[in-house]
């Protein structure tokens, strides 16, 4: 199987990214891996997708360091390839990475994965499912019983009227953003703060501002799906804890937070269940639910990370289930001479 790993920019990946683990399985498991930065994709004269591509030369790497550092060396194999030829295409770019930046490439995955589906290619998760999750807006289009409450505007009187409805106590974040990139927690004490961390916030465009879960001092619970369902292999469940670090209310690993073993409560499972038709409708197999209490905060759909943690905490190997199902998915492609659609079958 030729499978495609979509990423930002190859070479600014790390060892501790999901990509990372999933691509070593993959190649551990025999099957060829590509790695496509998301600038190098082309919609070539002959009317198909190609791209410039790398893939490691051996196959016997013991770590993902390993892995990742002849990826990124002078041994890897590089190479002009015809997307159309790969059986699945992973579309692990973080668009809001690119907002700053590099704005044409926020859509850029998207785009030319919607052409490689039609060609053929399995395109995980769906790109017409993730066009409609570009921002923080999808979460809106769950039961309005596991969210939060909040408001999105890019009016500062109205964030204002929020906030002191909220008993001065609420979240105000970015609508386009990832890692915990300008989220600020208003108390009543910041009131005379309040302009400048507005301010601060509305340069990114429209602004959520939020209910604040007391819970959430906790920390948050990362729990993964796999075809709507909790990612579970040999009776153990894939999610982490994250806990934040002192003085600080993210809870982004990369904002300095710690993970520690998830803990699965019937509460948790009730949301994944409530909100897994959606998920199965968009076509979107792999994805991250961050849970504070009884409230769905986030749903990664394009690159959830901290998959590396919940191996280590259950001492599974969840990334080789993964590369199994989506090996079940091209069979059952091919075996049904493409009667599903890419929607469809990413769920399957």
């Amino acid at each position: 199987m030729k499978i495609g790993f979509c990423v930002n920019n190859v070479q600014t990946e790390v060892v501790r990214y999901t990509t990372t683990d999933l691509a070593l399985a993959a190649t551990r498991m025999g099957h060829e891996s590509w790695y496509i930065s998301v600038g190098d994709l082309a919609y070539d004269q002959d009317e198909a997708i190609h791209a410039h591509a790398c893939r490691v030369a051996k196959t016997n790497h013991r770590t993902g360091a390993a892995y990742l550092k002849d990826l990124q060396g002078k041994e890897a194999v590089c190479d002009y390839i015809n997307v159309s030829e790969l059986d699945v295409l992973l579309l692990r770019n973080d668009p809001a990475e690119d907002i700053l930046t590099r704005p044409w490439a926020r859509l850029a995955a998207i785009n030319f994965g919607r052409f490689a589906a039609r060609s053929g290619v399995l395109v995980l998760n769906d790109p017409e499912g993730l066009g409609n999750a570009l921002n923080k807006l999808y979460l809106q289009q769950f039961p309005q019983a596991v969210r939060p409450r909040c408001l999105i505007t890019r009016d500062p009187g109205r964030v204002k009227a929020f906030v002191k409805a909220e008993g001065g106590r609420a979240v105000l974040k970015p609508l386009f953003g990832s890692g915990g990139r300008n989220v600020f927690l208003l108390r009543p004490e910041d009131a005379p703060n309040m302009n400048q961390i507005i301010e601060s916030v509305a340069r990114d465009g429209y602004m959520i501002a939020q209910e604040y879960l007391p819970e959430a001092v906790k920390g948050d619970t990362r729990l993964f799906l796999m075809n709507g369902e909790p990612l579970q292999y040999k009776g153990k469940t894939a999610a982490l804890r994250r806990v934040r670090a002192d003085g600080d209310m993210r809870s982004n690993i990369t904002a300095g937070a710690t993970s520690e073993r998830g803990e699965i409560s019937d509460r948790i499972l009730g949301i994944a269940k409530s909100i897994a038709p959606r998920l199965k409708h968009d076509g979107m197999f792999f994805v991250g639910l961050d849970i504070v209490g009884d409230k769905l905060m986030e749903i990664n759909v394009f690159s959830p990370g901290g998959l590396d943690s919940a191996e280590v905490f259950e001492q599974v190997n969840f990334c080789q289930i993964i590369i199994k199902d989506i090996e079940r998915k091209v069979e059952l492609k091919r075996s049904s001479e493409n009667s599903f659609t890419n929607r469809e079958l990413a769920t399957l």
